[in-house]
């Protein structure tokens, strides 16, 4: 049986003040309260083992201790590694962080955005790329001026869409960069695993890679497009090889969706990076094991959560900041002299 909970008015009664003054104390509002009063209610609630209530003490205060992170999908080791930056710097901040998955549904956003104002979150970090649905983009963008205009703040890791705070991974540039490396190993024809056409991180991605080959006099790839999963990368990549491309080098615009296509390749017969070499973008921690070892670009994820919740923590001003991230090319085992 579980023993009762004290309540605010016993906590008042005990200590011989008005229920107002117990939870001006208590809860943390901003109205003063006397030293002495201060002392006799805290030390009556340790007395009698007063718990505060979480949702009062974000009224009196009007916030909370809580910052929401709203991720597209939390098993994607992209979203993954962005958290842990987050997490890390809110907690040495004494924050928690509460998090919210889109299931990669553009309306949820403003959705989960909704409910972490209900709850009076301090702050928000909304990672993942924006999307071509302009209906959704503008109720985001209503709900971020409501989630502000209660005193809130909002960061982005995207792109500099919304009017906030925004960390902005080098998506274009990264994507070029690898275009050329990559034809400077030789390679002439290329195919490119694009992603959801609607995402603007897979387009992004896709024009840079398609400028640095255009730098480098080399056609336009074959471009077929996939979920952005470890199955949409498989899938994409049969349909690939299932339009008999003589590609000789294969981008995939995420790692992960670079692991499902090794899979369907291997399953077919074809060797990495002997008949075809296969490139990704991001690397991810998790995945630099993989035999033969990923050819990607690196960007700093877990640093990009550390940036954006020290945006939306450090208090800020009126103006959206915006902090650009560079990508760095690695080439290792996956990619191979044409």
């Amino acid at each position: 049986m579980s023993a009762r909970q004290v309540t605010l008015a016993e906590v008042a009664k005990q200590a011989g003040v008005s229920l107002a003054t117990a939870s001006r104390v208590l809860n943390g509002s901003t109205r003063q309260v006397s030293e002495e009063l201060s002392e006799r209610v805290l030390r009556t609630a340790e007395e009698l083992g007063y718990v505060p209530n979480a949702s009062a003490q974000a009224l009196a205060r009007n916030s909370s201790s809580l910052v929401g992170l709203v991720v597209h999908d939390i098993t994607d080791p992209y979203f993954s590694c962005i958290a842990a930056g987050v997490t890390r710097v809110a907690e040495a901040a004494g924050l928690s962080v509460v998090l919210g998955t889109t299931g990669r549904r553009p309306e949820r956003e403003a959705e989960l955005l909704s409910t972490l104002r209900a709850h009076r979150a301090r702050a928000v970090v909304l990672a993942g790329s924006r999307t071509t649905d302009r209906a959704a983009q503008s109720r985001l963008a209503t709900e971020i001026d409501a989630f502000t205009e209660q005193g809130g703040r909002v960061a982005c890791v995207s792109q500099a869409k919304l009017g906030t705070d925004t960390v902005v991974p080098g998506n274009r540039a990264g994507g070029r960069a690898l275009a050329r490396a990559l034809t400077e190993l030789g390679h002439k024809k290329f195919a490119v695993l694009g992603g959801p056409s609607e995402l603007v991180v897979a387009r992004d991605r896709l024009a840079g890679f398609k400028a640095g080959l255009t730098d480098a006099g080399i056609a336009p790839p074959v471009v077929v497009n996939g979920a952005f999963t470890r199955d949409g990368g498989y899938e994409a990549a049969m349909e690939l090889l299932a339009s008999k491309s003589r590609a000789t080098c294969v981008f995939a615009v995420t790692d992960v969706m670079a692991m499902g296509a090794m899979a369907a390749l291997r399953e077919r017969g074809v060797r990495i990076p002997e008949d075809m070499s296969i490139a990704g973008f991001d690397d991810i921690p998790t995945l630099r094991d993989t035999v033969p070892a990923l050819s990607t670009v690196r960007l700093p994820l877990e640093e990009m959560g550390e940036i954006a919740a020290g945006l939306v923590l450090d208090g800020g001003g009126d103006e959206a900041r915006t902090v650009r991230v560079a990508g760095e090319v690695v080439l290792r085992a996956s990619t191979a002299h044409n």
